[in-house]
């Protein structure tokens, strides 16, 4: 059913569920698993040698290690994960890279760091209203 299964991930806790959703996928469905961490530029500018180049380049090295964590599970799992670790609004990153890898599933939490309550996170609300493909929401 699925050949292609993108996750997003920002490490909190409802990114971590749709992780293991999206590995899930993958193993039941032998498809390739492809996990992308953003740096969201509206919160982190992007280095120019400012005050903010040392906590954007921290993010960014979060990021890459939340991403390395998304492979080892796959690993555990004998799932192959591709990640991509890059700059920009979260909600057009998520849905560009769905679009380049034609991902049969797109699977993000519920909400991420930024949103404390039981609403849906923005980003969340901007993938599923803009995708244009099946996306699993993890609570």
């Amino acid at each position: 059913m699925y050949d292609t299964v993108l996750v997003a991930t920002d490490g909190s806790a409802d990114a971590n569920r749709a992780v293991t959703h999206a590995l899930e996928q993958a193993e039941q469905h032998g498809a390739a698993l492809h996990a992308i961490f953003v740096v969201d530029t509206d919160r982190y500018s992007e280095p120019a040698l400012s005050s903010m180049e040392l906590e954007t380049n921290e993010v960014e090295e979060w990021g890459n290690s939340e991403l390395a964590e998304v492979v080892d599970r796959g690993e555990r799992l004998d799932v192959e994960v591709t990640t991509r670790c890059c700059h920009g609004k979260p909600y057009l990153e998520i849905i560009n890279y769905a679009d380049e890898v034609d991902a049969d599933l797109v699977v993000v939490g519920y909400h991420g760091h930024s949103h404390e309550t039981d609403q849906i996170g923005s980003v969340t609300d901007r993938v599923v209203q803009n995708a244009g493909r099946p996306i699993l929401v993890a609570t």
